[in-house]
């Protein structure tokens, strides 16, 4: 099992205790959240951290702690797992990220997003990887874009986990194949 993924800016390594609260303000902001449901409570957020952790053990990867290596600070998660709900795209692995707000616009996501993709192709072997957002997320569209992703509408679907007529429900797919 990957420890760690070093790139020129950032060390995307195992979850620590420390990274909880930075975390929980992470998920705190609207900001962040925006895109979202909802901007998640401590325990969401912790709750979140567990998933990460169990991810790792039983499949050998999942999302990243991202670390600036400037000043060792955490600012959020960067990497692959397996979305844990059913659509018509699955089984996928899913190449993801959120970033505290003052990291945005400085190339960090596409930076730890391209070294994500290698570690999933190069490493674990993997054929394809999906990415997926509502439509009027552009940042992270963007970030999609720069890392290879295509868009087909065609692929594009209803999140199962939001209810219908939810605002969020919508989302784009994008799709990497090796």
């Amino acid at each position: 099992m990957r420890e760690t993924i070093r790139t020129e800016r950032l060390l995307l390594r195992r979850w620590r205790e420390t990274d909880r609260l930075p975390f929980q303000m992470i998920n705190a902001d609207p900001r962040v959240m925006e895109f979202l449901p909802v901007p998640l409570s401590p325990a969401e957020s912790d709750a979140l951290v567990d998933r990460a952790q169990a991810h790792f053990e039983r499949h050998g990867f999942g999302p990243f702690a991202a670390e600036l290596l400037e000043n060792h600070s955490f600012i959020g998660f960067i990497g692959l797992s397996i979305p844990a709900f059913d659509a018509p795209f699955m089984p996928a692995v899913e190449v993801g990220w959120r970033l505290a707000f003052d990291c945005w616009g400085r190339g960090l996501a596409t930076e730890g997003a391209r070294a994500a993709v290698r570690f999933g192709f190069d490493e674990l072997g993997l054929d394809s990887l999906v990415s997926f957002t509502v439509p009027e997320n552009l940042r992270s569209r963007r970030v999609m874009e720069k890392i290879g992703m295509a868009h087909d509408p065609r692929d594009d679907f209803d999140h199962p986990a939001l209810p219908e007529g939810h605002p969020l429900r919508r989302h784009v797919l994008y799709r990497l194949t090796r």
